[in-house]
């Protein structure tokens, strides 16, 4: 059953973000829920559709918005196995495993981390946020592994969403790249946009787009006569765009290792260790692992900060090129 609120300007929200004058004014919805539901053409001023979440408010305009119900058969419970680092009333902190998608979409409506909280927890099916992202405040991509934060009710989905907005939560990764970066540490800040050749794929630019930023510094590099020159990089965000890391890293000459949409063809060195590249080829997935997730807790009002280790199919390969790089020297 569908439900309806509605509501009249007072004198003094004046020049209100609509979407601000009805998250003040109803609690039960989220703002980034009420945003989306403007934006989907369920909201009516004085009786006209309006999808400009930021639309400011006159005085005596009659707000009304409809909130439909959920899609319940795209929010099936899926059995799977959370690595589960943090939970308590509020939020939850998984590691995500590589292969699989944070949310619903087109094409996987069922096999997905929100599908698999739901299964852990009947309640996060409830409407924190979107309809189909309950409780997803951030996203990484299906072959990236690490730390994701899950709000369990509207106040903190909001609250580290702002976070989030604000640029406030710390986010580090690990990746393996093809080559040397240079500058070996460094800032990239540009815009990124989708590609204009292939629209699954994003691209940087220097005019258009959301701005990006990313901060990298070179951990440690291999290179040797057995050993295709590769880097460990840290990549600490300022910014969460669709694919960033991936973007900047390619942008930059250096693709990552197991990328498949913003890969570098890999010609095996003659001499090259048989086992070491059958682990760089064999990878199913790109070698970049969310490592360090730290934010200030909504309701505990402190600083929390988690780490994760490398996968085991990552870690083995940075054994081998460790074992390798001590043989020649």
């Amino acid at each position: 059953m569908e439900k309806k609120i509605n509501l009249i300007v007072d004198e003094k929200d004046q020049n209100t973000r609509v979407d601000s004058f009805i998250n003040k004014y109803n609690k039960e919805i989220s703002r980034t829920r009420i945003k989306n539901l403007i934006l989907d053409k369920n909201l009516r001023i004085n009786n006209q559709i309006i999808q400009d979440p930021s639309k400011k408010l006159s005085s005596n305009d009659k707000i009304n918005i409809q909130i439909p119900q959920p899609k319940k058969a795209s929010l099936k419970p899926y059995k799977f196995n959370l690595d589960i680092v943090y939970e308590d009333d509020d939020l939850i902190v998984i590691n995500k495993p590589a292969g699989i998608v944070m949310h619903p979409g087109a094409g996987n409506y069922d096999n997905t981390i929100v599908n698999a909280l739901i299964n852990y927890d009947k309640k996060l099916s409830y409407r924190i946020g979107d309809e189909l992202r309950p409780g997803i405040v951030h996203r990484i991509d299906k072959n990236t592994s690490g730390l994701v934060v899950i709000a369990k009710n509207n106040f903190t989905h909001e609250n580290l969403s702002f976070q989030f907005n604000k640029h406030t939560i710390l986010r580090s990764y690990q990746l393996l790249i093809w080559g040397k970066l240079r500058p070996s540490k460094g800032r990239i800040e540009n815009y990124i946009r989708r590609s204009s050749k292939n629209r699954q794929l994003m691209e940087v630019s220097q005019t258009k787009g959301k701005k990006a930023v990313t901060n990298y510094e070179t951990l440690e590099f291999f290179e040797n006569k057995d050993t295709p020159t590769l880097s460990l990089v840290e990549c600490k965000l300022e910014t969460g765009r669709t694919h960033q890391i991936r973007v900047h890293m390619n942008y930059l000459g250096n693709s990552i290792v197991g990328d498949d949409k913003y890969k570098k063809k890999f010609k095996k060195i003659k001499n090259v260790d048989d086992e070491l590249y059958n682990l760089l080829i064999g990878l199913n997935r790109q070698f970049l692992h969310a490592k360090t997730l730290g934010f200030f807790h909504p309701k505990k009002k402190k600083e929390m900060i988690f780490s994760s280790k490398l996968p085991l199919e990552l870690s083995n390969i940075l054994k081998k090129l460790g074992k390798t790089k001590k043989l020649n020297h």
